[in-house]
């Protein structure tokens, strides 16, 4: 994708390009995840808000092509959300470079710490999250209701060197 264009920029949560991928997203995990209660969806567009966390959209060429959020959870934890990329763009490296920019976000809040929740069934994001450092760690939160189906991972975030 050297060639192409490619922006990673803030959004609002309900913004039309948010909320179409945020739609494509749930109707994938609908799809993989059928069984009731194995879908957590829950993300307020104040918990992303300017200071709190962030929601951030990609455009490949021009066109959103993938999404993910980072809310805090508390002084130094935050959590990536709703990340997503696109079918038709995945294996671009796009997924790697949304989650630089997410935990560069996270950095910008003081958070000294990332969690996140993805399904058992997600190889590709697995890979993902294990290829940028991210290792298993207990169930967590509304997470524990769904134990068959959920996967939590944890990274610590290196300090910032001057």
């Amino acid at each position: 994708m050297t060639s192409e264009t490619v922006t990673i920029a803030r959004a609002g949560l309900t913004d039309d390009a948010s909320r179409a991928l945020i739609e494509q997203l749930n109707a994938e995990l609908s799809g993989a995840y059928p069984e009731p209660g194995a879908n957590h969806f829950g993300l307020d567009p104040q918990e992303v808000a300017e200071g709190r966390g962030a929601f951030l959209v990609v455009y490949h060429e021009g066109a959103a092509v993938g999404c993910g959020a980072l809310r805090r959870l508390d002084a130094e934890t935050g959590e990536l959300k709703r990340m997503y990329v696109s079918p038709t763009v995945r294996g671009t490296g796009l997924g790697w470079r949304l989650v630089s920019a997410l935990e560069a976000e996270a950095r910008a809040l003081g958070l000294r710490r990332l969690v996140l929740e993805t399904g058992t069934r997600q190889e590709a994001a697995l890979a993902l999250y294990r290829a940028a450092g991210f290792h298993p760690i207990p169930l967590y939160g509304e997470y524990t209701r769904s134990p068959e189906t959920s996967i939590c991972l944890g990274k610590e975030l290196p300090a910032l060197t001057s």
